[in-house]
């Protein structure tokens, strides 16, 4: 496959597809057709059972009759960036040198869009592989703002995503994250502090601090990735740049009665309150 073209360069291809140029070029990761079949189960019980530990997750598997220990569960949830709402010892994904901020949301009343935005990556499986979605959205409007697709978790592909949804919308009052590293590198919340926005930062196992995106990630899934196995990072982009797109602009959001995220974030009429 070739990605010359007479007039665009490959970073300026990569950047209109919102994709990170090492997705162009994507191979599948090394992981055996089972684990990979294991992960799309992993994810899936994920998704309706937050707090499961490895511990839990390995006997789930195990009563649905499939071979998968404990200790492979655990690297594989590592993998897929799967942490309980109730973490285990030493889970963690936070970098030790990086600076930790306060969560600024507790009571907090959000009227209006660009008051908060939130981010998280998840994992997007593949018929051969998988890739990491990082999203930001709106906490008002619950619109995405902005997205990236990557074959690595280093904090580029996030950072690129922050820096389109600024240069999009302009900067908001408060950026909340969790505590990953990629979220409290010092390339990432730099861009945070030169735009003169407030970070605040989950606590630990906090699931329903960022409970707005995980929400996302669960229709995103059910709605569209489970219902299609992508062969290529192109064919991942397409399919979930299309729903995006559809989840923006056509899906009306229960929070907003028959108004899109997108209408929601033009027109906002209401008040919400963010996690006690």
């Amino acid at each position: 496959m070739t990605h010359e073209h007479p007039d665009l360069s490959v970073r300026r291809q990569c950047k209109l597809l919102s994709l990170v140029r090492s997705s162009l070029y994507y191979q599948p990761r090394g992981e055996s057709a089972e684990n990979l079949a294991f992960m799309v189960i992993i994810d899936r019980q994920f998704l309706n059972t937050p707090w499961y530990g490895s511990r839990q997750m390995a006997r789930h598997m195990q009563r649905e009759g499939h071979k998968c220990g404990r200790h492979r569960v655990r690297r594989l949830m590592r993998l897929m960036r799967l942490v309980p709402i109730y973490q285990e010892p030493k889970t963690s994904q936070k970098h030790p040198e990086h600076k930790v901020y306060p969560y600024l949301l507790r009571d907090l009343v959000i009227t209006r869009p660009n008051q908060v935005w939130c981010t998280d990556i998840t994992y997007i499986p593949m018929r051969r592989g998988f890739l990491y979605l990082v999203a930001i959205m709106d906490w008002y409007s619950r619109k995405v703002l902005s997205w990236r697709l990557s074959n690595s978790m280093d904090a580029g592909f996030c950072i690129e995503a922050l820096k389109d949804a600024l240069a999009k919308y302009g900067p908001p009052e408060i950026f909340n994250s969790d505590q990953g590293s990629q979220f409290t590198s010092t390339g990432f919340t730099d861009v945070l502090r030169d735009a003169k926005v407030k970070i605040s930062m989950d606590g630990r196992g906090r699931w329903i601090d960022n409970r707005m995106i995980d929400l996302f990630w669960r229709s995103l899934k059910y709605e569209c990735v489970y219902l299609n196995a992508f062969e290529t990072g192109s064919e991942a982009r397409n399919g979930v740049g299309a729903w995006i797109n559809y989840y923006n602009e056509k899906r009306p959001h229960s929070s907003h009665g028959l108004l899109t995220p997108a209408e929601a974030y033009d027109t906002p009429t209401q008040t919400l309150k963010a996690a006690a």
